[in-house]
Order: structure tokens, then sequence, then C-alpha cells
């Protein structure tokens, strides 16, 4: 036996076809109600219950034109009402009844524009005159919340008091926040108290914290520098006005925001760094310890001793103002070359005292002077050449910068033209 195929079209109009009549004849105008249903009612029971509903729609103004009927516990209301709001409210109050088994709607919906304006304006007039009647206390209320929020703000502002609580300035004006935020609760939980609408503080309360957790979810970066921030504040890393590499990136701070960190890069720019990478970064703080090391390295001929340029240029140094005796100056070996050998000399300042660049600067030129003078000048690697065709007695150091000082070397043509190949 072959199914034939049946499509979703076919399908839906067979719900609908089956589905609307059901519907319709459900909301045919009569509203039953639940539970079980008395076996003999009585036409005292009715008249009760006819009485009972025609009393309480005579005390709504809405209603005092429908007529209600009740036959073996069933109550037929009928009549003229200005919407379906309305008729709907009435069916359901007949319905509550105790005995009504169940409500037929033969009320007829008018839609009248004056019955149905009527209603909202008289309700605009009764909310205008309880505004004007709780005018004063309003103003009470405003004036307490206006005077604690201000009183808040200029205790917040008072800088010198959050400077003595701590040291940080990002801190300071971060608990300056804090109690300008707290005196505005205050205020709005005292108004609300004097209006008796304290239960609307918690709702306000529900709802910002609903709010709050929604905007987190959108602001996560900006959440992330902010508490970045305040964990910085809270380790201070580095303060205002010293000098740090964050990463690869170097300068003197300027100041902590709540977004960023702000340097001053050593060309005179403006650099900010989210707080969440200055969180996680390497952080190198030369202020921190006001005594800091510098070094360069010069070169002296192969030929000179290179514990005597060390001593020369140390002597040099020390001699220096703002070099420090403790620790003293120190000169190593760096490297030996065919033609030179590059000596490293360190010595410390005081950068409370003396600019590094300048003092680093003025020591190099200071020690390059003293090696010169009791040595020979910097060779240069790359331009020197000895000759190994000719006898030791025709090999002199060779450099094109000239002989070294004090050798009177003779140089024959054949010479000449090796140093010209150099």
């Amino acid at each position: 036996m072959r199914i034939p195929k049946i499509t979703i079209a076919q399908a839906l109009a067979f719900v609908i076809a089956v589905g609307l009549p059901s519907l319709a004849l459900a909301q045919q105008g009569e509203t039953e109600r639940a539970g079980p249903i008395a076996l003999a009612p009585g036409a005292g029971n009715d008249a009760l219950i006819t009485q009972r509903i025609a009393s309480i729609f005579e005390q709504i103004p809405q209603f005092k034109s429908l007529q209600v009927g009740v036959n073996s516990g069933v109550v037929a209301i009928s009549g003229q009402i200005a919407n379906e709001a309305q008729a709907q409210r009435a069916l359901k109050l007949a319905s509550r009844i105790e005995g009504a088994i169940a409500v037929d709607d033969r009320v007829v919906r008018t839609l009248d524009l004056q019955d149905n304006l009527n209603p909202l304006w008289d309700s605009l007039q009764d909310s205008l005159h309880g505004w004007i009647r709780a005018l004063p206390l309003l103003l009470v209320a405003l004036s307490i919340f206006v005077i604690v929020a201000f009183a808040g703000h200029r205790l917040a502002a008072y800088t010198p008091l959050w400077s003595r609580l701590t040291k940080n300035p990002f801190l300071a004006e971060l608990a300056g926040h804090a109690v300008r935020l707290a005196t505005i609760l205050l205020g709005l939980l005292l108004a609300l108290n004097i209006l008796g609408a304290t239960a609307l503080m918690g709702t306000l309360l529900g709802g910002a914290g609903v709010l709050g957790l929604a905007i987190s979810f959108a602001v996560k970066d900006s959440m992330e520098n902010y508490i970045s921030s305040i964990m910085l504040s809270i380790r201070q890393p580095f303060r205002a006005q010293e000098h740090v590499t964050i990463n690869d990136y170097e300068g003197v701070v300027v100041r902590l925001t709540s977004r960023s960190t702000v340097l001053m890069t050593l060309e005179g720019n403006h650099l900010r760094i989210p707080n969440a990478t200055v969180f996680k970064a390497v952080i190198l703080n030369y202020t921190r310890n006001p005594q800091r090391r510098f070094d360069f390295v010069l070169g002296v001929d192969a030929e000179d001793d290179p514990a005597l340029a060390i001593q020369t240029g140390l002597a040099a140094l020390q001699q220096l103002e703002w070099v420090l005796g403790d620790p003293e100056p120190n000169g190593i070996i760096e490297s030996v070359g065919d033609s030179s050998i590059l000596i490293k000399f360190m010595a410390w300042i005081d950068q409370r005292e003396s600019d590094y660049g300048k003092a680093r600067s003025l020591s190099i030129r200071t020690a390059k002077n003293a090696l010169e003078t009791q040595a020979s000048p910097y060779p240069n690697p790359s331009t020197g050449c000895v000759s190994t065709n000719l006898p030791p007695s025709w090999v002199p150091r060779m450099h094109l910068n000239g002989p070294k000082r004090g050798a009177q070397a003779q140089l024959n043509p054949h010479l000449r033209r090796r140093q010209a190949m150099c």
C-alpha cells in the first residue's frame, strides 16, 4: 500500500481547518468557572447571585448600565459598555461570585469616544490634584537630597583630607568619588523615606544591579582597565615623575587615570597605555633607586697596556664631582681584537642631583681625553692593516688616521702601495 506524501502546506491547512472552529466555539461568549457544579441549584440562589452582582455593578460607574440575569447558576450579562477592557473586568467580577457556574457575555462594546476619554481625563485630574497636595512634601524631600548631595560633593572635593589618608593621588581621587556616590545614595534614601516610598529604593537598586551587570558585559575592556588602575594604585610600581620602561615603551610617568597610564616620552610626546596592559607588563623603574649605573666602552691600541688604560680612565672618572665614590667606578676588558682592546668603564651617579644623559656624556669625554693623553689614538679595527710580506723591521702599525703618535715610520713606495691597498 502506497502512502501519499503530505506537504507542510497541506498539514498546516488541516490544522487550521480543524482548529479554527473549536477556537471560535471556545470564544463564543461564555466564561465557565472551574470546580464542581452543584446538583440542583435553587431559584433562591439565582436571586441571591443576581442581587449580589447587581449591587457590585452599581458601585462602579462604568458598569451601571449593565443588566444581570441568572438561571440555574448561569449568569447572563447584557447591556452596553465602553471598551473590551471594561467588559472583561465585568465578566471576571461576575465569575468570582459564589454559585456562578458560567457567565454568558452579551455585552455590546460601543467604543464611544466620550466614554473612553472621560475616565482617562478624570484619572489625570485626580493625579494632578494628588501632586498638588504632595507638593510641600516633595519640596522638603528635594531640599534634603540637594543638601546632602552638596555636602558630599564638598567633602569629596576637599583634597587635603584625602591626601592625608593616602599619598597616592589616584587613590585619593578614588576615595573622593566613593564619598560623593555614597552621599548621593544617602540623600536619595532620606528623600524617599520622607515620601514614604522606601520600597521604591529597593526596586531602583535591584534595577540598577541588573543594568550594571548588563553594562559590565558591554564595557568589559573599560571595567578591566578601571580595576587594573585600582590594583596599580595599591601596588604602586611607579609614581608620578618617575622614569620607567613599560614593555617597549619608555618615558616619565605623568599621571594614572581610571583608563590609562600617561607617559611623557623622551621625545616629549604623550603616550597613553591601557591600564590592563600596564598591569600585565614588565615594568622597569629607573627612578625608584636614586643611584644609577652608567657604562660605556672605549678602545685602546692592541700594543698598549690595558691595565694602565683602565687605571688611567678610572682616575679620570673619580675626579668628576657627579661620580659617586660608593659604589666605586670600575673597568673591565670587554673584548680583544686584532688591532684594538675594548675596555668597558662603569660608574654610578645620584639621579636626584645629576642628569643621567649629561653625566654619561661628559664622563665619556673625560675618559677618552685621559686615554688619548696617556696612550695612542683610538684605533679603528676596520681600517688597520698589517703587511706580512715585508721584513719585521719594515712592518710598523698602520692606520688610515695616521701613524702611531711618537713613531717616525719611514714608508718606502712598496709599503705605501700596500697601505693604499688596505
